[in-house]
């Protein structure tokens, strides 16, 4: 015990790590532990920046994943995530030695079966339903005839081929083809975007087709989104969706002023058959030609019916013919009756005027009117000259009376600075100057000379 030999104290045997090896260790065992997973869960926040990259918080009832979708990963989704839908995502498990936490770099995400997707669908079906975007009294009317015909669909497939054979094989029309994607991240957008492009048109359609092939529910979700919906809300164009197979439902469906099974039905409820069309115009243009020609039969045969109790025609003319040709005989000696009654009647007339009479009555009215007319000259020159008077007098009044006549006689009028007549010795010793009106002129005089006379 005494051979105790003492050893150094070599310290803490514990070992030492960087942060940043602390984290790759991590980050390593993470990777190789959890290769490449399969995780079910529901998306709880969901953010697209502008970069395009999809962060979202994959959890259950008792924990939560940090997940990430890349710009060319979230292009190729066929449903957006949104918050509260419920998914299966695969990916690699990793972590982010920035933050300290780890996340799942998804490849791939999908809604957890049909029933989730329904939901969403029931969902957001409520809440537009709600805003009265599917109500009836905003539908439009389609217009019997089109001119010009709006499809928006694929421009490659069995779709567009079938609706073009059943418009060429009913009424070929005009057609104007707004080729988009019908399945996928891009469909929506492009959907959305043909509508609006078809109301801002010049040379608009009169009604648009939206029309797609069947498939499932992930493949027709692009037709459920909102932008889709509300783009077909806002147009005021007539739309007719066709979109899958009788039994498929999409919220485009709801919004659409009519709804066909197939896009060949749509095709046949757009245009009549021009066939049926001219064989119902014909009929139609017969049943007019016999109607009318009816309608004139009737006219003719009621006038007729009416002209039987007539008189004839000829009896009508012989009357007043024979009435005439009887005054026409009457009428010389009517003639010449008139005229020696009214002969008589000048002479009598003639031989009760007394013409000596008359002539002295006239002379005695030329006197009569000669006197007076001498009269009425004498009288107007006797008021000429009485008023020519009476003016001579006012005016020798009106001289004697006005105050220059005044002036003459050595009086002088005094105004002020103003042209004010001053009467008062007090007044005109406060004003700054004076002015004097003689008969013959005007003197002007200041304040202080007028103080300095008196």
């Amino acid at each position: 015990m005494n051979d105790l030999i003492d050893l150094p104290d070599l310290g803490d045997n514990t070992p030492e790590f960087s942060v940043s090896e602390i984290s790759m260790g991590i980050k390593k065992l993470i990777e190789t532990k959890f290769d490449y997973i399969r995780v079910k869960g529901e998306l709880g926040r969901v953010s697209r920046p502008a970069s395009g990259h999809i962060y979202l918080d994959l959890k259950d009832e008792r924990a939560v994943i940090a997940g990430v979708l890349w710009k060319g990963t979230a292009l190729k989704l066929s449903v957006l995530p949104e918050e509260g839908m419920e998914v299966v995502v695969k990916g690699r498990l990793t972590t982010f030695p920035g933050q300290s936490k780890y996340q799942i770099i998804i490849d791939d995400l999908a809604p957890a079966g049909s029933g989730a997707l329904m939901a969403m669908l029931e969902k957001r079906k409520k809440e537009l339903g709600a805003e009265g975007i599917f109500d009836a009294h905003n539908k439009k009317q389609l217009p019997y005839l089109p001119n010009h015909i709006g499809v928006i669909t694929s421009p490659t497939g069995a779709v567009i081929k079938d609706i073009m054979h059943r418009l060429s094989d009913r009424f070929p029309s005009r057609v104007t083809i707004w080729p988009v994607v019908v399945q996928g991240d891009k469909c929506a957008q492009d959907v959305s975007e043909a509508i609006a492009g078809f109301n801002q048109l010049g040379d608009r359609p009169d009604v648009i087709i939206i029309a797609r092939g069947g498939g499932s529910l992930e493949d027709l979700w692009g037709f459920n989104e909102e932008i889709v919906v509300r783009a077909a809300f806002a147009s005021s164009i007539p739309i007719i969706s066709a979109i899958g197979h009788e039994t498929d439902t999409t919220l485009i469906d709801f919004v659409a002023d009519v709804r066909a099974p197939t896009p060949s039905a749509a095709a046949e409820m757009v245009v009549p058959v021009k066939h049926e069309l001219l064989q119902s115009l014909s009929s139609v243009t017969s049943r007019l030609q016999r109607l009318s020609n009816l309608i004139l039969q009737n006219k003719k045969q009621r006038i007729v019916d009416m002209s039987r109790g007539l008189p004839k025609g000829e009896d009508l003319f012989f009357s007043q013919g024979q009435k005439l040709d009887f005054l026409i005989d009457r009428l010389p000696n009517a003639l010449r009756g008139l005229t020696q009654k009214f002969r008589l009647k000048v002479i009598s007339t003639t031989a009760s005027i007394n013409f000596k009479v008359l002539e002295q009555s006239i002379h005695l009215k030329r006197t009569q009117l000669g006197s007076l007319e001498k009269r009425f000259q004498r009288t107007i020159l006797n008021n000429f000259e009485n008023l020519n008077q009476k003016l001579h007098s006012v005016e020798r009044l009106r001289q004697n009376l006005g105050y220059r006549e005044t002036l003459r006689r050595g009086y002088v009028v005094l105004r002020d600075n103003d042209g004010l007549l001053t009467t008062a010795q007090k007044a005109l010793l406060s004003k700054g100057s004076i002015t004097a009106e003689f008969f013959d002129g005007t003197l002007s005089l200041s304040g202080q000379e007028t103080k300095k006379s008196k």
